[in-house]
């Protein structure tokens, strides 16, 4: 597949066909913060930021969604018969989406869709009706790993199309076949943009310069890192309040409810996290991770220890630096990860 160059002045046009028969999400500016909008136009897109403050992770698992539907009454001949919501009726686009989190979406696809046979349904009908367009990393946050994580500031995993910002240009590359597609428009890029492109991601990659080393992690038995003495300590600042949990692109603990008002009741799978002592908590009373260690350790051991031998190596991590960035105690996630590597 070539790369293509689309003027920016021509984006506008790009954005609107795109728009005509697909719901079209990008971040957008909202005060000091940027989140993900619908839009129409390539009037309030963005270029120069660092990252969204939310992951994208709801556009496929949202943080409250009804998954079947019934009449909360016996007295009806239908009642209390579960019927499933209908799958999404539009395809969506979710365009100048950061590497990391797109790469974040095939490590919760080996979790949703990990049995080929018995998929998440909910998950995989909105994966498979959405169209991935990157924006690759001029400037990785400090707070940015993603390299030390199997990932990269212009990294392709996931993404049907990778946007690289030239200036007056963007140079998109098609990944797979709904990216050529998109892409069948557009001119080839002359041989100066694919060099420019290259040339930033070195850049990028380079201005990277935290790193995390889990070497000694994958090598060690697993009781042994368990028993690891740095659980001893780092637990003591945390609070449990789960702010990580919630940001993190790949974190996907829930909780499934039956809720009814009146005669109608739904199902519905609502976000929960591992920080909190009742995830875990038995109708019998006991629970099996009841002190902030556990929950605490459960979490770095998750990602970095469970996942990867679970999922043939992926880390339940992709460097984007939010959990980092929004935790009211300063836990930093590069931290803990080097210390349990100790």
């Amino acid at each position: 597949m070539h790369d293509k160059i689309i003027a920016k002045k021509d984006l506008d046009s790009f954005v609107r066909s795109l728009a005509q028969s697909r719901d079209v999400f990008a971040p957008v500016r909202d005060k000091a913060s940027m989140g993900w909008a619908q839009i129409d136009s390539a009037d309030n897109l963005e270029f120069d930021f660092l990252n969204t403050d939310f992951s994208p992770k709801a556009f496929f698992f949202p943080q409250n969604e009804r998954l079947m539907h019934f009449t909360n009454s016996s007295r009806d001949e239908d009642g209390m018969i579960m019927e499933e919501e209908p799958p999404r009726d539009r395809e969506q686009v979710l365009l100048n989406i950061r590497p990391c989190d797109a790469k974040a979406f095939c490590v919760l696809d080996l979790v949703f869709c990990q049995d080929e046979n018995a998929p998440d349904v909910y998950w995989k009908d909105k994966r498979d009706k959405t169209v991935l367009i990157g924006l690759a990393c001029k400037a990785p946050c400090p707070t940015c790993f993603c390299t030390s994580v199997n990932c990269g500031p212009h990294h392709e995993e996931g993404l049907d199309m990778l946007l690289v910002d030239l200036g007056e240009d963007l140079l998109a590359r098609p990944l797979t076949d709904k990216g050529q597609e998109l892409a069948a428009d557009l001119q080839d890029a002359p041989q100066e943009a694919v060099d420019q492109a290259a040339g930033q991601k070195k850049a990028s990659e380079e201005a990277i310069t935290s790193t995390v080393d889990m070497s000694k992690i994958n090598e060690r038995p697993v009781l042994e890192e368990y028993e690891h003495p740095y659980f001893d300590r780092v637990f003591e600042a945390c609070i449990n309040c789960g702010t990580c949990t919630f940001y993190c692109p790949t974190c996907h603990c829930f909780d499934i409810q039956d809720e009814t008002q009146d005669e109608f009741g739904h199902r519905v799978r609502n976000w929960d996290t591992c920080m909190s002592w009742l995830f875990t908590h038995h109708t019998s009373g006991h629970n099996p991770r009841g002190t902030k260690k556990d929950r605490v350790r459960q979490r770095f051991m998750h990602k970095f220890k469970y996942m990867p031998i679970k999922l043939g190596g992926a880390i339940g991590c992709v460097g984007c630096g939010r959990c980092t960035r929004k935790c009211p105690v300063n836990i930093d996630v590069r931290t803990v990860v080097n210390s349990m590597n100790e």
